[in-house]
């Protein structure tokens, strides 16, 4: 699977059962990763790379080899309302807790609680994620410092924001984050408009314009709630799909969130603009938002990625237990075994993912040429013994914590179970120092 030609690596990933994840099965029981760079190099069996000049080898101890996983929503700074209001429909959780606590933040507290959720991400297995918060610019910043993969824009509303102001200056925040950013090989800058029932229609258009201009991701909270459907159907007579679709909004560009509440109409109407959806079971359970109808957006042929959502409706960050969720809801739901295979699932925390996000030409899949995201399992575990299928494994029984390595874009940011780029104990440190302010 190598050319014989090459033989110099910066860091082989060795000594485990490589799962590609191309979508053929391509799998190596014995196999090995080697990069270069920020690029995978070469795929193989372990013993085809004895005669290469290694500059780092790392075990993996007979685990899994596998893409590192991407959460395609999220608001990482809101690890520092985590648990501060449970238990709440979300109207009331965002009214009257989420939004008045948000309106005391400042960038240095999102700058900690994006690296705080930058740590418990890499430790459980994700080197991507995608964010929509305030202060957009300091999430940037933080997931560079962390090493980590990000693609991120500053939620924009028709009200005032506490970072920006009125709305033209969003727009403006939104073109210099496009500008610091451009060229960048970890950040990618979306535009972000909240949803529709936050957004007034000439805020939608002018938020696609700038996402087309710029060819970038526009994310978007969509169809999450019955309430919202029911606000949209009276103030515009059409569902929020049909809303957004009727103003152009929809788009192989356009990631909706959630879209848990949608008609047979709405689901064609993302199919045929190719628009994405990010799947956030656990966050949509919590606060009893309902059921996406995942089986039925994966039949219509609809990419769907998987995203956990924030941390103050989750609470946590960890992709694998997303993953065995997301299998489960929809069995039980469906009353059927044999929707959201583990197979499909997966997918959807990694090859589907990078699609919904536009990254599908450089991480989701290993294959010689992508840029080099990759983690390791340790299956050594009485939990994951024996193993007959990996697949079935890492959906239903692997936990974050069974991450030992992992690598983002050729660069080895945890190995063995420590962080490289994170001061773990500082930033939990600064974490706690940041939830009394918020408790006060």
């Amino acid at each position: 699977m190598h050319s014989e030609t090459e033989h110099t690596a910066d860091l082989l990933v060795t000594n485990g059962w490589v799962l590609t994840l191309d979508g053929k099965g391509t799998e190596i029981k014995d196999g090995a990763v080697a990069v270069g760079g920020d690029r995978i190099l070469a795929i193989g069996p372990s013993a085809d790379f004895g005669d290469w000049e290694i500059g780092t080898a790392i075990d993996a101890r007979g685990g899994l080899i596998l893409p590192g996983l991407i959460n395609t929503h999220t608001h990482a700074a809101m690890t520092l309302f985590r648990g501060l209001a449970d238990d709440l429909p979300l109207m009331t959780w965002l009214n009257d807790h989420i939004f008045p606590a948000e309106a005391k933040l400042d960038l240095e507290m999102v700058r900690i609680g994006t690296t705080l959720a930058c740590a418990e991400m890499i430790r459980s297995g994700t080197t991507c994620f995608c964010d929509m918060y305030l202060f957009e610019g300091a999430v940037a910043e933080a997931a560079r410092d962390a090493a980590m993969r990000a693609v991120v824009g500053e939620v924009l509303y028709d009200f005032p924001s506490p970072n920006y102001g009125p709305i033209d200056k969003g727009f403006a925040y939104t073109r210099e984050l496009i500008a610091r950013w451009q060229g960048d090989d970890l950040i990618t800058i979306a535009v972000e408009p909240h949803s529709p029932y936050l957004c007034a229609p000439e805020l939608l258009q002018e938020a696609a314009a700038l996402a087309e201009e710029n060819q970038v991701p526009l994310v978007i909270h969509l169809s999450e709630t019955r309430s919202e459907v029911a606000t949209i159907q009276e103030r515009y007579q059409k569902t929020p799909v049909g809303h957004l679709a009727d103003l152009g909004i929809l788009g192989h560009r356009t990631v909706a969130c959630h879209c848990v509440e949608l008609t047979e109409a709405d689901i064609d109407l993302l199919r045929r603009s190719d628009t994405k959806v990010a799947h956030n079971p656990e966050s949509n359970m919590k606060l009893a938002s309902g059921v996406a109808p995942i089986p039925q957006l994966l039949a219509a042929g609809v990419c769907v990625g998987l995203g956990t959502d924030g941390c103050s409706s989750n609470n946590d960050l960890d992709l694998f237990a997303e993953m065995d969720t997301a299998a489960k809801l929809h069995k039980v739901d469906h009353l059927d075994p044999t929707v959201a295979s583990a197979e499909a699932v997966l997918a959807m925390a990694t090859r589907d993912a990078a699609r919904a996000l536009g990254l599908a030409a450089q991480i989701g899949t290993l294959a010689a040429g992508k840029r080099a995201d990759l983690i390791v399992v340790d299956t050594d575990k009485p939990h994951l013994t024996p193993m007959y299928s990996p697949i079935s494994h890492l959906v239903y029984s692997v936990k974050g914590s069974d991450v030992t390595t992992s690598v983002i874009n050729g660069r080895v940011v945890m190995e063995k179970g420590e962080l490289r780029t994170i001061d773990e104990e500082k930033v939990m440190a600064e974490a706690r120092q940041a939830a009394e302010k918020i408790r006060r």
